[in-house]
């Protein structure tokens, strides 16, 4: 433990089995499609005790699946092959540490914690999600975005070290720390987990965030977020949306998004959310951020808005509200509607909007009324910005031209309608993406799709007619060194799922 760490004494460790009555509570995350039935829980409150808990495992020939917020979209941590589960939720303090002069975040710490004590002690942040419920561990192993990162970048732009468990091969487990510093074999450690994704190289217990800049004063070592921003609501009936309306809206967000993406530009300020629901919602809306004190920060957002409905004339309702950042970040514009309910979801990266064929598509599936469910439809959010001024191999996360992610989704809650609600987003998605075999393959105007939103279908023949694997899909080609990685630091495949690292070949 470097000078620091901690400031109390840690949890546990707890051990659950299934007649243990916090069983039941401890084997579903936020998705409830999936529930686990692993033979043991362990839920960890230091590095030490997660050592234990793996090697533990290891011995007793248990599958291992590890857990700190439980927003995983797939069945990765609460599948049928889980056999012991490490819960990292107690896991999840945030504090300066001198030693590696850099911020620690704990893998349990929720963004709304991490944000709240970072802001609060030292008035900084990292520009990660939107969902305060989210955990750290996975978030920041993925890559991370959110409404800062076309002004600041990826969140791991900004991982300094990280503290992880592995087991070599003996069968021994063991804390290792990787920072950014480190060459060969730990260096390729520290560079897996800037976007190689969860469940892969061991369990992460610690990470360390700073810019790259050198300064004593740990004020400087992140991003300032601003004191106050702009959140804005524009609302579109969905009674009046013809096909050709439809493509005109879509087509007019996509366009502002290339031309306002580039890395300083006036328009990486402002981070949009365009949720197109299904057409049994209602309604269309636009959410977006800006900082409020931005030199023009009304102006570019009149004319974000103005620029969405031209040719469109439906006159969308726009409402603008000031809050103070943090209030914001706390408590979204958009809520939370994932966590309780079934789901499933896909994604891509967007380098440029979606062709007439494709939107023609989908506003089919969209206001389809033999389906006519409103939890389904498409998200699209802002990137780019300065998360292109990084180059695609300086970290695992290669998508760094993207201009836009798309995020399918689809969410109910009775268990009887899976297969209707799965049938839906499938045979959307795939055909969207009919012209490259149903999946986004990286091409002039998409750029392949997300780890943190995990899709087992891109792995399966079935939805995956393309040719190209999936973990092009998900890497390009940044794969192989991440199969290095893989090699060096897990090279019993302890850690494994569906869409994990493969070992390389012989």
């Amino acid at each position: 433990m470097t000078e620091g760490a901690r400031h109390r004494p840690p949890l546990g460790p707890v051990s659950i089995g299934a007649a243990d009555p916090r069983y039941v509570d401890l084997v579903n995350g936020v998705n409830t499609r999936f529930t686990g039935s692993p033979d043991h829980i362990r839920v960890v409150g230091s590095a030490e005790q997660t050592v234990q808990a793996v090697q533990d495992a290891v011995d007793a020939g248990r599958r291992i699946a590890v857990r700190s917020g439980g927003h995983c979209l797939e069945d990765f941590v609460d599948g049928p092959d889980t056999r012991f589960l490490i819960d990292m939720s107690q896991l999840d303090e945030v504090y300066y540490d001198p030693g590696m002069g850099a911020f620690a975040i704990e893998p349990g710490a929720q963004l709304g914690a991490v944000y709240r004590a970072l802001y609060k002690g030292w008035g900084v942040t990292i520009p990660g999600g939107s969902c305060p419920t989210v955990g750290a561990g996975g978030h920041i192993l993925g890559g991370g975005y959110g409404p800062l990162a076309r002004l600041h970048g990826c969140v791991v732009d900004y991982l300094y070290a990280v503290e992880v468990v592995v087991v070599d091969e003996t069968g021994t487990a063991r804390s290792v720390v990787a920072t950014r510093d480190s060459e060969g074999e730990l260096g390729d450690l520290w560079w897996a987990h800037t976007g190689g994704g969860g469940g892969n190289f061991g369990v992460v217990t610690r990470y360390w965030m700073r810019g790259h800049q050198d300064s004593d004063d740990p004020a400087d070592l992140l991003p300032r977020p601003p004191s106050r921003v702009l959140d804005s609501m524009v609302v579109w009936p969905w009674q009046d949306m013809t096909p050709e309306r439809f493509r005109t809206l879509l087509g007019n967000h996509a366009r502002w998004h290339e031309r306002n993406s580039a890395p300083g530009s006036p328009g990486a300020a402002m981070f949009t959310v365009l949720g197109v629901m299904h057409q049994a919602s209602g309604v269309i809306l636009s959410n977006c951020q800006i900082d409020a004190d931005a030199p023009g920060a009304r102006e570019l957002l009149d004319d974000y808005v103005a620029c969405l409905d031209e040719g469109v004339g439906l006159g969308p309702h726009h409402t603008v509200l000031t809050r103070p950042w943090l209030q914001s970040m706390l408590h979204p514009t958009l809520p939370d509607t994932v966590t309780g309910m079934r789901s499933k979801g896909k994604a891509a990266y967007l380098r440029k909007g979606y062709t007439d064929g494709q939107l023609d598509v989908m506003y089919g599936a969209l206001t389809d009324m033999d389906y006519g469910h409103p939890g389904c439809g498409v998200l699209f959010m802002s990137y780019g910005g300065q998360v292109g001024a990084v180059a695609p191999d300086a970290t695992a996360t290669a998508q760094r031209s993207a201009v836009l992610k798309a995020f399918y989704v689809d969410l109910w809650k009775d268990p009887a309608e899976d297969d209707r609600h799965l049938a839906w987003i499938r045979a959307a998605y795939r055909d969207m993406y009919a012209h490259t075999g149903g999946v986004p393959v990286p091409d002039e105007s998409c750029d392949g799709t997300y780890i943190n939103y995990p899709d087992a279908d891109l792995a399966d023949p079935e939805w995956n007619t393309s040719g190209v694997p999936w973990h092009t899909l998900y890497y390009k080609d940044n794969y192989p060194r991440l199969q290095r990685a893989k090699a060096q630091w897990d090279p019993g495949n302890v850690f494994r799922h569906a869409l994990s690292i493969a070992l390389p070949e012989d």
